[in-house]
């Protein structure tokens, strides 16, 4: 079975760099096929794809946010992470992690969730 838990700060200030990190345990993020999302639900509104590291490193972003977004991993800690640069109070979301074995796929289609972390960007 394999887990994925979110950590990182709860509260970051505008402008400034949303940083999470997404543990593995029960699966390895270098295995064949899978890829490593990160996805946000923004309180009021639908989930929304961020990006994604593959097995083999290779990232992909949501174009909208491609600008300011960097999806980095640690294969010696079985982490991947998210930074989100320059933020804004419309970066507050319920952020999580979750891995699927296409790039992209249907939220329903993702085979493991982290649980979630909120991050509320405010002065």
């Amino acid at each position: 079975q394999v887990q994925l838990q979110e950590s990182g700060p709860r509260l970051v200030k505008p402008s400034q760099t949303i940083n999470l990190i997404c543990s593995v345990s029960g699966g390895d993020i270098t295995e064949n096929d899978y890829y490593w999302s990160w996805i946000r639900q923004p309180p009021g509104k639908g989930k929304e794809w961020m990006g994604s590291i593959s097995y083999s490193g290779t990232t992909s972003y949501s174009p909208s946010l491609k600008s300011r977004i960097a999806i980095w991993r640690d294969t010696s800690k079985n982490q991947f992470t998210l930074h989100l640069f320059s933020v804004t109070p419309e970066d507050t979301a319920v952020y999580y992690c979750a891995t699927s074995k296409a790039e992209r796929v249907d939220f329903d289609e993702y085979d493991y969730w982290g649980q979630g972390t909120q991050v509320t960007v405010s002065s």
